[in-house]
């Protein structure tokens, strides 16, 4: 059998049926930023955990096709076990190593979560099994059959279980422990949610959704025609949980679409949110930030509901 051939085996191989593979992402840092130290410390532990979250998701193209199942202590490396679930993750994933994103997207969400200094110096190896990857990420194919072949050996651990769950609760903006409701305050039936300590339910809801919906057209427009001036403030709100309106996002999009008015920028905005979060992007998300920036009578508009008696 000749090279070509072993290469047509190797892309049917990792395309064809279910698909799973195992690799360790090792980690050296810089001493000011010490990534390892910071994991051992409880109270470093959960930042470090989201600094790696994030990167994973920048490089595979979203949350699904992988999953974190556990840290090494590997003094003075910090090793980050994760089992791929999707071959087009996994390839996404090796790509943005080769062309060095991963380092980058480690670098500026470490800077950013543990204030370290504007640029974070790493040094990173990728490892599948007993293959070094970063000695072959000019043949992608070859890495994804290491990486397939390298099947996981163990669940994962219960602690990373713990703090992808602690991460999802603050992406939701969830509290870990929501306090009862007292018995004056009315139940909050499965399809509404609490607004200004009362309840409320669209009457032109489907009988089959819940009012915490993905965000709709209807909702771009109400919104972008009666925030006005204060889409920025919304837009911070926002960004507390999400990541593409974070930093100088946006100022930026008050410079690109400054132009187009407000209505335009307000309309951007809203739009970068729903396709960076896509089915996490609901309803509760954008009610819970217009009333972060006291804008609760644009909330009752986007609503389009009175409280139920």
């Amino acid at each position: 059998m000749d090279i070509m051939d072993e290469k047509k085996m190797v892309t049917l191989s990792v395309e064809d049926g279910p698909w799973t593979g195992c690799a360790v992402l090792f980690l050296h840092s810089c001493p000011a930023v010490n990534l390892l130290s910071l994991y051992k410390d409880q109270q470093g532990k959960f930042s470090v955990f989201k600094v790696l979250k994030l990167t994973l998701t920048d490089s595979a193209g979203g949350l699904e096709g992988y999953e974190i199942l556990k840290l090494h202590d590997a003094d003075p490396l910090l090793g980050v076990e994760v089992k791929f679930e999707d071959v087009a993750a996994c390839r996404r994933f090796l790509q943005s190593y080769g062309s060095g994103a991963v380092q980058q997207s480690l670098s500026q969400h470490a800077c950013r979560l543990l204030h370290g200094p504007q640029e974070l110096a790493l040094e990173t190896q990728l490892k599948a099994g007993t293959h070094t990857l970063d000695f072959c990420l000019d043949d992608l194919e070859l890495c994804l059959q290491h990486i397939h072949q390298s099947q996981p050996g163990r669940l994962r651990d219960d602690e990373i279980a713990e703090l992808d769950q602690q991460l999802q609760s603050q992406a939701l903006g969830h509290i870990p422990h929501p306090p009862t409701l007292s018995q004056e305050e009315p139940p909050v039936p499965s399809n509404c949610f609490l607004f200004q300590k009362r309840v409320f339910a669209p009457p032109t809801l489907s009988p089959d959704l819940s009012e915490d919906r993905i965000l709709a057209a209807g909702d771009l427009q109400r919104f972008s025609n009666g925030v006005g001036r204060d889409w920025r403030k919304v837009g911070r709100a926002l960004g507390k949980n999400c990541c593409a309106l974070k930093g100088p996002a946006i100022d930026n999009l008050a410079y690109e679409y400054e132009r187009e008015g407000l209505y335009e920028q307000a309309y951007q905005l809203l739009s970068r949110f729903i396709q960076a979060e896509g089915r996490a992007a609901r309803l509760g998300r954008l009610v819970r930030a217009l009333e972060d920036s006291k804008l609760t009578s644009l909330a009752e508009n986007i609503l389009d509901s009175q409280p139920r008696e």
